[in-house]
């Protein structure tokens, strides 16, 4: 059964692509059995430019991005979610709609915030090393949580694994 995971930013134009795409990318080449999804609360409409190019610049398939709004996932149509990240403060901060796990409960829920490289000073350039180390700090969480979910799910409790995905961030 695939985990569904949604990666929630508020304008759905780079960190939770940058998100998105890494995990995919992480599971796909580690044969797990795990999809990533990407959304907002106030999508803008647009992928930002510098998280694509650092995307294309690792290798990484962006072909399938689009920014989006996280009403998509609480639709009846919307795949059974196990996990919803948000990864910017404003959107954790956010009342989000109510999603539905697997088995119609609710999926388990973390924050791992990141600093939005759009900010970066230094001009184009700055702003080119600002997504390049995000996509790098997103890559080694999304790696550790493809590690964590390769656990048995029978043998860590819902608090337990929620416990572990928080440790992720401090890691």
């Amino acid at each position: 059964m695939t985990t569904h995971v949604l990666i929630l930013c508020t304008h759905n134009s780079a960190r939770s692509v940058l998100s998105e795409c890494m995990l995919n990318h992480w599971a796909a080449k580690l044969g797990k059995d795990v999809r990533a999804h990407s959304a907002g609360s106030a999508p803008s409409g647009r992928i930002n430019p510098f998280a694509l190019e650092a995307l294309q610049a690792a290798g990484i398939d962006t072909s399938y991005t689009r920014s989006k709004s996280w009403d998509e996932f609480s639709a009846d149509s919307a795949p059974p979610l196990s996990i919803v990240i948000t990864v910017c403060d404003s959107a954790a901060a956010e009342q989000c709609p109510v999603f539905f796990g697997g088995t119609g409960g609710q999926p388990l829920k973390v924050h791992w915030g990141y600093p939005d490289p759009s900010n970066a000073e230094g001009g184009d350039e700055g702003k080119r090393r600002a997504f390049e180390l995000t996509r790098q700090a997103i890559g080694y969480r999304m790696l550790q949580l493809l590690q964590l979910l390769k656990v048995p799910p029978a043998s860590m409790n819902r608090d337990e694994l929620q416990a572990a995905m928080t440790a992720i961030y401090a890691s």
